[in-house]
């Protein structure tokens, strides 16, 4: 424990005192603690190594610092390599360029080969931060022919934890290898990782579509990618069809209203009767998004009618996310379109058969209210809502007078 203390504060301490001790009386210190019989010890050794190597000139650092580092990164000990694996890009800063090509590049391949999954994981988060560290003048080289066999391999892993790690950090290569190399070689291990069994490495590469579309344009990924994207909207775990519909408004923004139109927008509005309540709600949202992005004509012919049929649902949970689509459309829709194209259908609603509908359709008339013409606030929203007021229902009665005192 008092080693494992110890090798804790080496580095910290090593930034401290002057250079010439940190050679006669430090590094021999430092070497006895990487070589402890304890991994508990020599894990915290690799962790000092990053401020010692910091501090250190490179031609110190290739002979104090790296022969420990070597032993480290194939330690018998996988949490001794975990660690190597954790903190690879810091001491890939540290211990310069000429270093990293010569023996760093090794190492890293080593780690994300290495029989331990927890170990793959760890590197493979590394994977993009690494490779940005190298050299302009080497990077293409090393990422191409040393770092990318390893990717393949790690792509269909039998850990979904590697894959995870690897598919949050993956799309990001693609700016620094180029748009030809992306094509030929990252582009298949997108769909392969986009059709992955497990939903969170599916998630991982969702969440990243866009790195990739600034650099091999729309048109080509909308080729290559945009058929397992629609798959996924309709994935059986909702978590993955909410991050399709997250990512919805960007990638609708990239294609273009006219391709959005033919190849996405049932899918939209497919996910406002989803099952899961947080899908339908995040449809509507996007949906307010979408308007913002095509125009209120889009919306009058695309969007309205579609949502306006649902009051028409014999389920009542269809007819209420009309209303949830209302209130929230209602914040980018003209007054105009409002008045004459929503409203009806809201007042219709409240001789609903379901209590639930109408006192949603109180809350509904109070948020769309402000949008609304003086006369037809008079003529049509009041008398609703005092007949609401009326209603047997105790929660339908609140919401009609809470609506009630707005106007």
């Amino acid at each position: 424990m008092v080693r494992r203390a110890a090798a804790s504060k080496l580095g910290e301490f090593a930034k401290v005192v002057e250079l010439e001790f940190v050679k006669t009386d430090l590094i021999p210190t430092f070497t006895n603690l990487s070589s402890d019989e304890q991994d508990s010890v020599r894990l915290l050794a690799v962790e000092a190594c990053v401020n010692i190597a910091s501090i250190l000139p490179p031609e110190d650092v290739d002979a104090l610092v790296m022969p420990m580092l070597r032993t480290a990164a194939q330690d018998k000990s996988w949490r001794v390599r975990y660690m190597v694996a954790d903190k690879f890009t810091e001491l890939q800063k540290a211990v310069g360029s000429e270093i990293t090509k010569t023996d760093l590049v090794p190492a890293f391949q080593s780690l994300l080969k290495d029989y331990e999954a927890e170990v793959r994981a760890a590197a493979s988060g590394k994977v993009k931060e690494f490779s940005d560290n190298l050299g302009e003048d080497i990077r293409e080289q090393i990422i191409m022919t040393n770092i990318l066999p390893c990717v393949k391999d790690l792509v269909v892993d039998p850990n979904q934890h590697v894959k995870s790690a690897l598919a949050s950090v993956i799309m990001g290569l693609s700016p620094v290898v180029g748009k030809d190399n992306t094509i030929e070689h990252l582009l298949p291990l997108f769909l392969t990782m986009l059709k992955d069994e497990y939903p969170e490495v599916r998630l991982n590469i969702i969440s990243n579509l866009d790195c990739v579309n600034q650099v091999i344009g729309i048109h080509q990924l909308s080729q290559s990618l945009l058929p397992a994207i629609v798959e996924l909207a309709e994935d059986n775990k909702w978590r993955v069809r909410l991050a399709i519909i997250e990512y919805m408004p960007l990638l609708a923004g990239q294609l273009g209203v006219e391709f959005f139109d033919e190849k996405l927008n049932a899918l939209c509005m497919a996910w406002l009767v989803d099952h899961v309540y947080a899908i339908r709600e995040a449809a509507t949202t996007n949906l307010k998004k979408l308007v913002e992005q095509f125009g209120q004509d889009w919306a009058a012919t695309q969007v309205i009618p579609k949502i306006l049929a649902m009051a028409r649902d014999p389920n009542y949970l269809h007819r209420l996310t009309t209303l949830f689509s209302i209130n929230v459309l209602a914040e980018v829709i003209v007054a105009e379109n409002v008045s004459k194209l929503m409203l009806p259908t809201v007042i219709s609603l409240a001789q609903d058969a379901v209590a639930n509908v109408r006192f949603n359709v109180a809350k509904t008339l109070q948020k769309i209210g402000p949008k609304l013409e003086a006369g037809m606030v008079q003529a049509q929203v009041k008398p609703c809502l005092d007949k609401l007021n009326s209603d047997t229902d105790i929660d339908v009665k609140y919401f009609a007078q809470e609506a009630l005192t707005v106007f």
